[in-house]
């Protein structure tokens, strides 16, 4: 019997679909799904051509949302990279899990071993597990003062701290299993994808299912894109812009490979694949290297507001989503912690809060069953706001002292430009005791390093 593979998507987390149908996690052992999670970094909500980009070529991602559900309401758990990334690992929304911020070399910050990480919740399971690409969940990478990958569960790693060094070209910054591996000859997300895939045919005991993670670093910040990718944009003047949209391409380019991968090594059939990102685009969008789009949403990166945070989500399970729908039920990137666990055949912690939930139900248009609202923050936001959290349609911002607030109704405003905080008071009211109560129970619970961070 096949086994089914769940490849989830970074950068993910929006599911409410139409017409597709959900199917219970697998029983028995020889049915447990392998599990792939694929992130991008710094992926707008816009940048895909499936999300309705006019210029950025990505062939692979639009033929793959064909295959199955793209998602229009998934969200990261963070505006920002490191704790977006910590809340898919944990099921736990980022301050609660002490991954409140990016992480600088040498912070303090990082994923506590305290913490339940999926690879290590799988990997006693029965699951072999590898990590690829942008790790960002500690200050002391590859050093013993802090957990690395394999401290979390990861069998096989082959990752950088933070961003390819010293670009996307040639890097020379990865370590591979706590061993660095020199200056690598060619293009980050490509180069990736090719330990994903040499991982999958060499490394891997193929008795056991998988989880393995693959976290580009396309397209943050420093961009550099291979000819091959600028040539598919000859009318393009602006030498940024085409840098830029080239790589979200060269992106695009390396996801294909892994999914021609698993065909020719016959494992696609029953696949499951989320792809997603870990927050909104970088920079303004026009005069910056980052000129991801966010589709036509309020605010980017380090912003709460809804290009801050909504990204792209796709999923893909032959044979159990219908290809082509698309699901409008939001999602979170906590979500997948829970989903993966459940698919696989496991029980999430009960001994600690989980913030998410299980995806799949949004799959039959359903609300994901979650104990508590959706919630943001964002210690270095662009604006005064720096908190917000949403409730059905209804969302509210707020400053960190919670003291000022703003209150959209997404249904009906996605793009924020109707503050209703005057004209629905008992709305605001409402959100107000909802957030307080949900902040104060986070605070409580985290670690205390941002109280006292300097790298604010």
């Amino acid at each position: 019997m096949l086994r089914r593979i769940v490849f989830l998507y970074a950068a993910l987390v929006c599911l409410g679909c139409a017409g597709a149908q959900l199917w219970a996690a697998p029983a028995s052992a020889e049915a447990r799904p392998n599990i792939v999670i694929f992130l991008a970094d710094d992926l707008g909500y816009g940048d895909l051509g499936c999300y309705g980009h006019p210029i950025i070529q990505t062939p692979n991602l639009d033929a793959f949302a064909k295959q199955g559900t793209r998602f229009t309401q998934c969200y990261a758990a963070s505006a920002v990279c490191s704790p977006s990334r910590s809340s898919i690992v944990t099921g736990r929304t980022p301050y609660r899990n002490g991954v409140f911020n990016w992480i600088p070399a040498g912070s303090e910050i990082h994923l506590q071993t305290s913490e339940v990480a999926l690879p290590r919740l799988l990997k006693e399971r029965g699951y072999a597990t590898c990590h690829v690409g942008k790790w960002h969940l500690n200050g002391h990478f590859n050093e013993p003062t802090q957990p690395q990958p394999n401290d979390h569960g990861y069998d096989w790693w082959m990752a950088t701290q933070n961003n390819a060094a010293p670009s996307h070209e040639n890097p020379s910054n990865f370590v591979r299993n706590g061993q660095p591996v020199g200056t690598l000859a060619g293009y980050s997300a490509p180069l990736v994808v090719e330990e994903a895939i040499a991982w999958l045919k060499q490394h891997r005991d193929q008795s056991q299912p998988f989880l393995l993670s693959v976290w580009t670093h396309e397209p943050h910040y420093p961009i550099k894109s291979a000819p091959e990718f600028k040539a598919r944009y000859p009318d393009l003047t602006d030498e940024v812009q085409r840098e830029h949209h080239a790589n979200v391409t060269q992106l695009d380019h390396a996801f294909g490979t892994l999914m021609q991968a698993l065909d020719a090594l016959n494992l696609a059939d029953d696949t499951v694949v989320f792809f997603t990102s870990d927050n909104g685009p970088e920079g303004d969008g026009i005069t910056t290297p980052g000129r991801g789009s966010t589709g036509g949403l309020r605010g980017r990166k380090r912003s709460v507001y809804e290009g801050g945070i909504r990204v792209p989500g796709i999923v893909r399970w032959p044979g159990k989503t219908q290809p082509g729908t698309t699901c409008d039920v939001p999602v979170i990137g906590s979500d997948l912690f829970v989903t993966a666990t459940e698919i696989a055949g496991g029980t999430p912690p009960t001994d600690r809060v989980l913030d998410g939930g299980n995806l799949l139900a949004a799959l039959e248009g359903r609300p994901v069953d979650r104990a508590r609202p959706l919630y943001w923050r964002c210690p270095i936001a662009r604006e005064p706001l720096k908190t917000a959290m949403r409730v059905g349609n209804w969302k509210i911002l707020a400053d960190e002292p919670l003291t000022k607030f703003e209150l959209y109704n997404l249904k009906d405003d996605p793009q924020e430009t109707q503050n209703l905080s005057s004209t629905h008071r008992s709305k605001l009211a409402e959100m107000k005791a909802k957030l307080v109560k949900l902040n104060t129970e986070i605070e409580a619970e985290g670690p205390d390093w941002w109280q006292r961070a300097t790298d604010r």
